[in-house]
């Protein structure tokens, strides 16, 4: 059997043959995602059962439409932020205070904007469109998922201390957390903090003991959760008393779901479209629109690089379903989907092996729902919230920053701008903000405003079977859509080896960078080369290889000593092991302190060595040359900052490898 027959395909024979495996793993996936779509939901201002739909549409209809064998369609929390303010703008609270006439009318009215932006979205696939989600700067996008990281914490964590009237934004309710924990109600506290720790310590337990390895947090939450919301009594009203204080206990902590078999379909709601002649419904669909396609495409790609058969989506096509989907989804009350990450990863590693592993997962969460609501009745919200508590922490980890400050300062900059800007006001308003910082930082680092958004290449044939392309100007996020498109027309459609010589360009930011290996790999799997050449021309602004490159000289350490030959030898040779790259030798005469001293004054034959070495390896060796060197040999020491044309040439072998390992 060929390489290429042994890789799963979602068809029939695929259904067949991997029956098992994506059962299994459908299984697994429904216990992580009943209470986080149920979550997410209520976390959104919509009734508990709008994400339940939402997930059992992305799973049935996209399915058969995108090509995408491990992603797992869904509700996910970064379109928490989104959904929720725009409820919030049409007058609702979803179920904080109970379900009103108000909310109702603002959940219907999102349904309308979901439509539409369902809509933009068919239309984006279908137009072969999917390309625009490269326009956006990654540090840009990991600066808005970091906020709604934030966000989701800030509105969650009143719910997880059974905070029923928590009002303000993101900023206002972080700062009103001390509060919050001081008027908490301590038995929902105590569920919201047990379910908190499960999620944070299961991992580690799970990773210690292989056979618990496909039992996923979520699930033992529950299985946690819920009989101490019974023991509470949590489905009757009643008060309890603790210090000296009275303490109310009822329905209003659990999740609200249909008493009798099937009565989901009871709960489909309609949209109302009345509300599109208003302006702001439609900075609304913009936002679903653009957020949900972003997160989508992103996901998806991501989802690719882990696929262990690294097997390709079509993004028109995925996103031609995803449309589809969210149309049917908000047509019977649901919430947007995307492909979902975490999930996605889940499927993977549970042994999926076509996309009817995400089929299956729908199908258990309609059964699940269907015939049994009333035991999810049971579900504190407290333990939802804790869930969703972790999703944030998740998002905005101190990782984040750190991964950022690794690629360059700028970047961070950059990043941190984004977050504070989408806290401080809205989604929109942060990315921009975030995109218009970054091209003020290329124009500071002497990009042509003309080339912003026109990609400068010129293109010439090498051989029969290798072409060239020659950028010029700058390659930046907002030029690389027509870059891209130059790269895979000559090299993937013409099925040719492509040269990309990036010598001439003044900038290639962190963006490029990042997507220019992403190509490498593409030209690998279908037996291709794409070579990089003149990076070794530019300035990294930092030794990540996804950092940016700019036209200039590099800082690195000049090094002299002067010493007798025969320690020159020795150390001529350390030098080498420690990573210099070559070295100067000069013969040369002269007289130290100790012989000025001794009033004999005679020239001794020396050595003077030069050698140029990055600043961290220079580091290196000063710190051997004092603990090993210096206490027992006598030698003059000097270094300098300089600056040369090429890094490169002073960067072994050794250490590029560590560096574009690390850089992974």
């Amino acid at each position: 059997m060929s390489q290429e027959n042994r890789i799963p395909r979602g068809n029939a024979d695929g259904f067949i043959r991997y029956l098992k495996n994506d059962m299994i793993s459908g299984l697994l996936v429904f216990l992580i995602a009943l209470p986080l779509c149920v979550g997410i939901a209520l976390a959104s201002g919509f009734p508990p059962l709008a994400g339940i739909f939402t997930a059992i549409a992305g799973a049935i209809i996209t399915t058969f439409i995108s090509n995408s064998e491990m992603t797992i369609k869904g509700p996910a929390a970064g379109l928490i932020v989104i959904v929720l303010g725009c409820v919030e703008d049409f007058g609702g609270n979803g179920m904080s205070g109970g379900w009103s006439d108000q909310d109702m009318f603002a959940y219907k009215a999102a349904l309308a904007v979901g439509v539409v932006a369902a809509i933009l979205q068919i239309l984006f696939g279908l137009f072969r469109a999917g390309i625009l989600g490269e326009f956006f700067p990654g540090t840009v996008v990991h600066g808005m998922l970091a906020a709604i990281g934030v966000i989701i914490i800030a509105k969650q964590v009143p719910v997880a201390l059974g905070i029923t009237e928590a009002k303000g934004g993101p900023l206002s309710l972080l700062k009103q957390i001390p509060e919050f924990v001081m008027h908490a109600n301590p038995a929902i506290a105590f569920i919201g903090l047990i379910s908190l720790l499960i999620m944070f310590l299961w991992p580690m337990v799970r990773s210690r003991f292989s056979v618990l390895k496909p039992i996923p947090s979520h699930l033992i939450v529950l299985l946690v959760a819920v009989p101490l919301g019974m023991y509470l009594d949590l489905t009757s009203a009643h008060e309890y008393q603790m210090f000296s204080q009275k303490y109310k206990l009822g329905e209003q902590y659990l999740v609200k779901m249909p008493s009798r078999i099937f009565g989901m379909f009871d709960e489909i709601q309609s949209p109302n479209f009345s509300v599109l002649n208003q302006f702001k419904a439609w900075k609304w669909i913009l936002m679903f629109f653009m957020i949900g396609s972003l997160e989508s495409l992103l996901s998806a790609k991501a989802v690719d690089l882990l696929d262990p058969w690294k097997r390709k989506t079509n993004m028109n096509r995925d996103m031609l379903a995803v449309g589809v989907a969210n149309l049917g989804a908000a047509m019977v009350g649901g919430l947007p989907m995307i492909s979902e990450i975490v999930r996605s990863k889940s499927n993977i590693d549970n042994g999926a092996r076509t996309r009817f592993a995400n089929m299956w997962h729908g199908i258990f969460l309609l059964l699940c729902v269907g015939l049994i609501p009333t035991i999810l009745h049971r579900i504190p919200l407290a333990a939802l919230a804790a869930m969703l508590v972790y999703t944030g922490t998740r998002l905005a980890h101190p990782n984040e920053f750190r991964n950022v400050y690794r690629i360059g300062k700028e970047q961070l900059l950059i990043f941190v701008v984004t977050l504070v800007i989408v806290l401080a006001t809205d989604l929109l308003i942060g990315v921009a903000a975030g995109i218009i910082l970054k091209m003020f930082l290329h124009v500071a680092n002497g990009v042509p405003l003309r080339s912003f958004f026109k990609a400068y290449l010129d293109v010439e044939d090498v051989d029969e079977h290798t072409s060239r392309i020659v950028a010029r100007e700058s390659a930046i996020f907002s030029n690389w859509i027509p870059f891209k498109r130059q790269i895979e027309d000559i090299g993937l459609v013409q099925k040719r080896n492509l040269i990309v010589d990036l010598s001439g360009a003044t900038l290639v930011d962190a963006s490029v960078m990042e997507k220019l290996e992403e190509l490498v790999h593409d030209f690998e799997q279908v037996g291709l080369k794409l070579e990089l050449k003149g990076l070794d021309e530019l300035r990294a602004l930092s030794p990540n290889v996804h950092s940016a490159r700019v036209r200039g000289l590099t800082p690195v350490r000049r090094m002299t000593l002067v010493t007798d030959p025969e320690l020159a030898a020795k150390l001529a040779k350390e030098f080498v092991q420690m990573g210099a790259t070559g070295y100067t030798e000069t013969p040369c005469f002269g007289v130290g302190r100790r012989h000025v001293d001794s009033d004999v004054i005679v020239p001794l034959a020396q050595i003077r060595l030069e050698v140029i070495l990055p600043f961290e390896t220079c580091e290196h060796v000063v710190e051997y040359l004092r603990t090993n060197i210096m206490p027992l040999h006598h030698l003059t020491v000097c270094v300098e900052t300089v600056e040369v044309a090429r890094i490169t040439s002073f960067v072994s072998t050794a250490e590029m490898n560590v560096v574009h390992k690390s850089g992974h």
